[in-house]
């Protein structure tokens, strides 16, 4: 847990209101077909890139795609809109996401929600055939 919650506070500060143009500049990263673990705010000489990289590809294929195109979306705005991640223990996957509209005096955001099982915690269908991970 302590390795998701470094990656999560590098994603926050790079989608956050001080990284978020950066971030903007490199959207094509993100563009359908793109992996979502392209080494982009987690890189490889960061301690917990092999953590996140296998955290990430080990998400259902349909959450990887939804948070790919969440990210790519979100800095295709303008201004770009802010992005939020969160992580919360849960038996399954599961992901929520809201977008709090802009309004006059205020730019909006999209808070992510990533649930599931503790990254270390293995799953009980592991290993058996019809996971489900693949079509």
């Amino acid at each position: 847990m302590p390795g998701l919650q470094t990656v999560l506070g590098k994603l926050n500060t790079a989608f956050g209101r001080e990284g978020i143009r950066k971030m903007a500049e490199s959207r094509e990263k993100f563009a359908p077909g793109q992996p979502l673990a392209a080494g982009l705010v987690v890189t490889r000489e960061m301690a917990v890139f092999e953590f996140y990289a296998a955290y990430i590809n080990a998400l259902p294929t349909s959450m990887q795609e939804g948070l790919r195109a969440i990210i790519y979306q979100a800095l295709g705005t303008t201004p770009p809109t802010q992005i939020t991640f969160s992580w919360a223990p849960n038996y399954d996957y599961e992901l929520t996401v809201w977008h709090a509209p802009d309004t006059r005096n205020t730019k909006g955001g999209i808070t992510v929600l990533l649930k599931s099982r503790y990254p270390d915690d293995k799953h009980p269908l592991d290993g058996q055939a019809g996971k489900g991970n693949s079509g």
